[in-house]
């Protein structure tokens, strides 16, 4: 026996004989002994170990099939999911760390209950497995330790008017509410299968409410399946709506699955396999199913765990967000300081954005490409039968593909989402351009963050003023979304767990299984057709090949929103045929839908409608009442066998429609508990007092969606609201009409005086910016500060204080060792420098000389021969110039 095995029977013997005695017979000294002994310390050590060794083994061979995958042009749809939700390099950070705490926990339980077992124990808890120390062992060699690290907040100006890019210290009390990389907040407990966190319906077998879970894929064929021609279309809202709700989620939410796509402890590819090994939770294909004999599951992966917890009593499984929760326009801009950077044009003074170098939208600016990560294949390019020829076919770019890069890893997904991307690209740029020739003395970090910050409360104005209202109807808007009263640092503005796991996908059950794309005047051209769903899915060559992003901005504008209705819930473009013209089987989103719900154990349909005061159906006949559709609540029980067990996903869409809204009650709830969180728990948030001034805001009132589509397209006609359905073109509006108003920025020019210390002392070369009673200062590329980075004005004197700083000319050619490649000479020029080999340099001195000899000499030969002319032909000389004179005279 091991030394490891010994000291376990030791503790073990130990701890059940004190369970034995009461407390009150328990000697002090066995009081003592038991806060010091736990069945799992023993194993700490080892199982850490085999926890890194599995996890990064797991991720290595993960790595190796999709590059596998990719090379060989075979990618499958879960292949493409992988690599269009890739993160950034902090993200996959704290997902490692995460696993490696999970996986090592639960290597303990083995470890234990492999002994316990043969004692005929029951499997102890957590608290009983681990000390408070062994947990902080655990989480300090995992690396959980440093991700949930309280970060340092900023008091100055600067951090009072722009917002951190990972979303860390809006809050300044609470620094990592609503932050990138921390988990979703839970508005009710989840109910895992068990202690361990294993999602809902792990177990086939496992009862809930005497009844067991059924299938997603049952559900999504009884209840969801709808023939794409069998749908009805709203009479009243237009498909852009459904497109803004999918770009709002893509700013509040991300949540990332694991990064391995084998088992953590067998290896087994999740892809190839329908064993539930985690993080493998496959969805079983029933022998119902239309697809039984073609495959026997559809691959599933479980979201990443998020670290939290820094006792044991605390620790549960917990889903990371990998983006911020605000609506701050991260989509366009990345939730990380590294992102943010690789999107700008560094180079620009304007504080641009970068765009495509490559390829044009007829003049306008599309978004930057992402570098290729192999060589056969390109992800967003054509697959063979999709209507393009050989010729049609984008020549080799090396190693560029088809995919956009931006803020947001999924803005490949579908020609809808590219569209607003691009869009919302060239009116940063709009904006930061006209914003400098406002200001001329802005440095190009002011620029960007200032069209940034405007940007941002845009977004907030079209979505709680334009998108909301639609979706909840005006009265429920109104009534469960008060005006606004300002911050309130009590509130957390993160993302909810139910919001984004559920509630907010109820637009996928809204989505046409049409993506209409229309040409100049709104008609249909044979150039960008009309395309089924499927074939507009990572299919961003189009916007290259096809007619830019227009076409689809006026289908969107013009195509009305598929209807909700109970016995037409998604269509079969979604539920049969997900990813289908990108190879493999395809996909079903309900199915996922509600295997996300249960991966992320959240309780069911009733705890929801008690949690918003609704009430609780226990019954067919209330169930029935509620849904009012008996047919659909005799289905929904067939399946789950008591309401209590009802995803919550697919019983909130199965509300009927609020008057005027397009959800039901429990959705509304959700919805509005969610976006009063993210309203009155931002910092940032847009009428939130000195964010703005009061003429600004007065400015930003009039944004509307159709004048960014004018102002950044070459559409000329628009709806006067783009949300809502237009039955005719000729319903459409000009550009110019008063009802699509321009944004006027005149509101932010910076003034050159202020009202105690007069004028605003400025340095040139150089940039300020003039920040409550502060003058901030940067000196251009080249140059470098000299003297003191800010003034202040002091109110007692009436005076700036100190003197401004002036922008002195760095002489890079003075660097040692030099900046110029060996065997050149270095040039100083301001802000820059040149370097030239020396032959050029010498060569360049003599022929500037010879130059200046020779005009010189020219000079002197001409005025020789005019002397002589006028000496030798005086009267001829005097015949020419005499009238002149005698005029002059």
């Amino acid at each position: 026996m091991d030394t490891a095995s010994m000291v376990f029977l030791f503790s073990l013997t130990l701890v059940v004989c004190l369970r034995l005695s009461s407390p009150q017979q328990m000697p002090t000294e066995l009081h003592n002994i038991t806060e010091v002994l736990y069945l799992g310390s023993p194993f700490v050590q080892e199982a850490l170990r085999r926890a890194v060794e599995l996890t990064d083994a797991a991720y290595a061979h993960t790595n190796e099939k999709v590059k596998m995958s990719l090379s060989e042009g075979s990618v499958r749809p879960s292949d493409l999911l992988a690599q269009f939700k890739q993160t950034g390099p902090q993200t996959r950070a704290h997902i490692r760390a995460a696993e490696v705490l999970d996986n090592t926990v639960e290597l303990i339980r083995e470890m234990v209950y492999t002994h316990t077992h043969a004692h005929n124990m029951t499997m102890p808890n957590l608290t009983e497995l681990l000390s408070a120390q062994d947990f902080e062992t655990i989480m300090q060699a995992s690396g959980c330790s440093s991700e949930m690290q309280r970060p340092i907040c900023e008091t100055d100006c600067l951090s009072d008017r722009y917002r951190s890019f990972t979303g860390q210290c809006n809050n300044r009390q609470y620094p990592l509410w609503g932050a990138a990389n921390t988990p979703y907040h839970r508005w009710l407990p989840p109910e895992y299968e068990d202690a361990l966190g294993a999602p809902r319906g792990w177990d086939p077998e496992h009862f809930y409410h005497n009844a067991t879970l059924p299938p997603v894929r049952c559900v999504s064929q009884r209840v969801l399946y709808t023939h794409n021609e069998n749908i009805s279309l709203d009479s009243s809202l237009s498909h852009l709506l459904v497109e803004w709700g999918q770009w709002i989620d893509h700013d509040l939410g991300l949540t990332p699955q694991t990064p391995s796509t084998a088992a953590f402890r067998t290896g087994a590819d999740c892809s190839r396999t329908c064993t539930r090994d985690s993080p493998c939770f496959p969805i079983q294909i029933p022998l119902s199913d239309p697809r039984t004999g073609i495959q026997s599951c559809m691959p599933f992966f479980r979201s990443a765990p998020s670290c939290v917890g820094t006792l044991p009593t605390r620790h549960r499984r917990e889903q990371l967000n990998a983006i911020t929760s605000f609506v701050d326009a991260s989509m366009v801009y990345g939730s990380s300081d590294q992102s943010a950077a690789d999107l700008r044009n560094l180079s620009s003074p304007l504080g641009l954005l970068a765009l495509n170098p490559l390829h044009s939208d007829q003049g306008l600016a599309l978004m930057p490409f992402l570098p290729r990560r192999q060589s056969h294949l390109d992800p967003c390019g054509p697959r063979p039968g999709q209507n393009t020829s050989e010729a049609d076919t984008p020549p080799d770019e090396g190693n560029m593909t088809s995919c956009f890069q931006a803020g947001d890893s999924r803005a490949n997904e579908h020609l809808g989402m590219i569209a607003l991307h691009t869009l919302f690209l060239r009116e940063h740029n709009r904006l930061a351009q006209e914003l400098q020739e406002l200001n001329p003395h802005w440095a190009p970090d002011t620029l960007y963050q200032e069209a940034r910050k405007i940007m941002g409360a845009v977004h907030q104005i079209l979505t709680w003023e334009h998108y909301l209202p639609r979706v909840l109807g005006e009265e429920v808007a109104s009534e469960l979304v008060p005006p606004y009263e300002g911050y309130t640092p009590q509130v957390n503005p993160s993302i909810a767990n139910a919001f984004a796991t559920a509630a907010f996908r109820f637009a996928h059950v809204t989505v046409q299984p049409v993506v209409t794309r229309l040409g100049p005047g709104y008609r249909p051209s044979p150039r960008h057709p009309t395309l089924p769903l499927h074939n507009s899915l990572f299919a961003s060559w189009r916007v290259i090949q096809e007619g830019g992003i227009d076409p689809v901005l006026r289908g969107l504008l013009l195509s009305p929103a598929k209807l909700q209705v109970s016995d037409q819930m998604m269509v079969e473009e979604l539920t049969e045929r997900l990813f289908q013209a990108q190879g493999g089987l395809p996909f079903d989103l309900g199915a996922l839908n509600l295997q996300r719900g249960r991966d992320h154990g959240l309780p069911g349909y009733g705890a929801w409608r008690r949690l918003c005061g609704l009430s609780d159906p226990s019954s067919e006949a209330e169930l029935a009442a509620i849904m009012g559709n008996p047919t659909l609540a005799q289905k929904l029980l067939a399946l789950y066998g008591t309401p209590q067990n009802v995803d919550v996903w697919v019983g909130a869409i199965s509300e009927p429609l609020l008057p005027g809204g397009r959800v039901g009650p429990l959705l509304a709830c959700l919805l509005a508990k969610q976006f009063r969180a993210l309203r009155d728990g931002d910092r940032f948030w847009w009428q939130r007092e000195g964010m703005f001034s009061r003429v600004q805001r007065t400015a930003l009132q009039s944004v509307s969606l159709s004048r960014i589509i004018c102002d950044n397209t070459h559409i000329r006609l628009v709806p006067p609201d783009p949300f809502i359905r237009t039955r005719r073109t000729e319903d459409l509006l000009p550009c110019t009409h008063p009802l699509i108003p321009l944004l006027n920025l005149s509101a932010w020019r910076e003034p050159d005086t202020d009202p105690t210390c007069g004028s605003i002392p400025r340095i040139q070369p150089g940039y300020s910016l003039l920040c409550d009673n502060t003058v901030l200062y940067q000196c251009p590329l080249g140059f470098v500060l000299i003297g003191p980075s800010q003034v202040r004005c002091d109110p007692h004197t009436q005076q700036w204080k100190p003197a401004p700083p002036t922008c002195q000319d760095v002489d890079e050619c003075a660097f040692s060792p030099s900046i110029c490649p060996q065997n050149t000479q270095c040039h100083n020029t301001p802000g820059s420098f040149t370097c030239t080999e020396p032959g050029l340099a010498s060569l360049s001195a003599s022929s500037v000389a010879a130059a200046v000899v020779a005009v010189l000499g020219g000079a002197a030969l001409m005025l020789l021969i005019l002397t002589c002319y006028r000496r030798f032909f005086p009267m001829k000389s005097e015949h020419l110039w005499s009238p002149c004179c005698q005029r002059k005279n």
